[in-house]
């Protein structure tokens, strides 16, 4: 190779070289211009320039620091207790209601209180329970005569038969004690409460037997309550009676027991058929 040769191709090398370094820096330059800080802002950031001023980091320290600061709640003071005053506290809510349940308890047993004496009160109204008129003696028997032998009162619930005076003296050994019934027996006149005394069922009368025959459980009686048959543990229960200037007065308010059983002052047996039990 010659001279000129290597002298071209040295050249050649030489002027690529310089058009490399040449794109380098320019290319370094951009990079730099783009990323990095400025040299006053780098300045500031070392205190350099307005040492007074806070960086950003600083401010950013500052505000995590406020975060997480726990401000206290100022000490509350405490006044001294003292009692209300009762007229201007009134009624409190638990008084009230323990007020309202004794009232309305209270208000109820006395209206069922009243309820109950009234029921068993003897009114003056002749109902039962009292005294009750019927009538003149001598129409009272002769309504007994015409219904058969029975009279029904139903204000007195009580039957009105008629008693044979030939009875009295066998009458006296059973009812003697009970003063009021035989006084009705000497007027000639028995008062019979119409309940059963076994289980309380209205007893009716019998015209075929001339009897008392209950059709709940067949218990018998004659004509002036004395048991005859069934179940019942003595006879019909009697009301006193009493007879003044004529006047028929029957006692609703005293229930007397019905004579043992086996009692039998009239001698009566059955006069026909009878309506409970069938039979004669």
């Amino acid at each position: 190779m010659s001279t000129s040769q290597i002298i071209t191709i040295a050249v050649a090398v030489l002027v690529v070289a310089a058009i490399g370094l040449v794109l380098t820096g320019v290319r370094r330059k951009d990079v730099r211009g783009v990323g990095s800080l400025a040299r006053e802002t780098r300045k500031k950031d070392r205190g350099k320039v307005n040492p007074e001023a806070m960086t950003g980091r600083q401010v950013e320290a500052a505000a995590s620091a406020s975060r997480s600061v726990v401000l206290a709640a100022p000490k509350a003071e405490i006044e001294p207790w003292s009692p209300p005053d009762a007229e201007a506290l009134g009624v409190t809510r638990r008084q009230f209601f323990n007020r309202a349940s004794v009232t309305l308890m209270s208000a109820s047993l006395g209206g069922f209180g009243a309820a109950v004496i009234a029921f068993l009160w003897k009114g003056s109204s002749g109902g039962f329970g009292s005294k009750i008129t019927i009538g003149n003696i001598d129409d009272v028997i002769g309504q007994i005569r015409s219904n058969k032998g029975f009279y029904y009162v139903p204000q007195a619930r009580a039957w009105i038969t008629e008693y044979p005076r030939e009875g009295l003296s066998k009458a006296k050994a059973v009812y003697g004690a009970q003063t009021a019934v035989f006084s009705g027996l000497e007027a000639g006149v028995m008062a019979l409460y119409q309940k059963c005394p076994h289980l309380g069922c209205r007893v009716p009368q019998c015209a075929s037997s001339q009897w008392f025959e209950c059709p709940c459980h067949g218990s018998q009686y004659n004509r002036v309550g004395e048991k005859k048959g069934g179940p019942a543990p003595r006879g019909m229960d009697h009301f006193g009676v009493s007879v003044a200037n004529g006047i028929l007065v029957v006692d609703t308010g005293t229930v007397f027991g019905g004579p043992p059983i086996g009692t039998n002052t009239t001698g009566q047996e059955a006069e026909g058929p009878h309506c409970v039990g069938g039979g004669h």
